[in-house]
């Protein structure tokens, strides 16, 4: 039986990474700074409720030989400068290649943004120089050079899979999409921007797929990957057809302002996923956005 840790396995991604290693009868240990909330706790699982910043309670905890951990861990807050954001990151990452017992490792999945291209010009491709803007983005671009670098000097079977916005069901309800859904399904008026950004979403499912070919690809070790679906949606359009399927909503463009260091262009080149891992999408956000939404009704 294999073994699978992951760090943030009450989050949206760790949830449904441990959804599919439950299917697949695999031996799942969960680490997060909170419990599980009731659509999110499943059964067979391991869950530690810790801080990866206290190296003595992880080192206590942390004492079997597992097979693949998924490091999706961190607080996702991308506004303001903090030092508990950055430890979480980055200081969590040190310390559990500190504690992982690695003879038996086989790989190390670092969850990584799109946010750390910054304003990298689209579509943005690995190589592409980074300029990260807020701290979530540079404690996400200090850890990918970081295991980059592990990588080379240890050999370490790591892997960075740069994600742009993922959705799906069970997504936690201060995201942009899940919010929007909710807001039109009371019929609300709801403020957003002119919504002129063009974004990339990638479907919860292909993003599993893209996590799991990977765990089995050696040739995908020391690198960044891209995964999004590939194709720019303005997020004015995404919100429209949210209101058409569902029929109700009221979007109010441009009552609020963009971001400070909003990247008007963030989708990627996903050519490398194909190439390395075999990897290509196949939910489009028309179909991601129906399935979504029918698990709200």
């Amino acid at each position: 039986m294999k073994k699978i840790l992951v760090i943030g396995g009450t989050g949206f991604i760790g949830f449904h990474v441990i959804k599919e290693a439950l299917k697949r009868k695999w031996k799942v240990t969960s680490i997060s700074l909170t419990k599980p909330n009731r659509n999110r706790r499943q059964k067979k699982v391991k869950y530690i409720l810790l801080n990866l910043t206290n190296f003595k309670k992880l080192k206590k905890k942390i004492n079997d030989n597992y097979d693949f951990v998924i490091n999706a861990a961190g607080y996702n807050k991308i506004t303001s400068l903090s030092e508990s954001l950055f430890d979480s990151h980055f200081l969590g990452l040190l310390n559990l290649l500190k504690v992982l017992k690695t003879k038996k490792l086989k790989k190390f999945i670092q969850i990584g943004s799109s946010a750390e291209y910054g304003k990298a010009t689209s579509p943005q491709r690995e190589n592409a120089i980074c300029l990260p803007k807020t701290s979530y983005a540079m404690a996400k671009f200090a850890c990918t050079n970081f295991l980059q670098n592990y990588h080379r000097n240890n050999n370490f079977p790591a892997t960075i899979l740069r994600f742009f916005l993922v959705y799906g069901p069970n997504q936690g309800k201060n995201r942009v999409l899940p919010e929007v859904i909710e807001s039109c399904l009371r019929n609300k008026k709801f403020a957003t921007t002119l919504g002129n950004q063009k974004c990339d979403f990638c479907f919860i499912d292909d993003a599993i797929k893209a996590i799991f070919k990977t765990l089995f690809t050696s040739k995908s070790n020391g690198e960044v990957i891209n995964i999004g679906y590939g194709k720019p949606l303005k997020i004015k359009d995404s919100i429209n057809l949210v209101c058409k399927l569902i029929g109700k909503g009221q979007p109010l463009f441009g009552k609020l302002k963009y971001k400070k260091g909003t990247n008007m262009k963030l989708y990627p080149d996903i050519r490398k996923a194909k190439k390395i891992i075999g990897w290509t999408p196949k939910i489009n956000f028309f179909q991601g956005i129906k399935k979504t939404i029918a698990t709200y009704k």
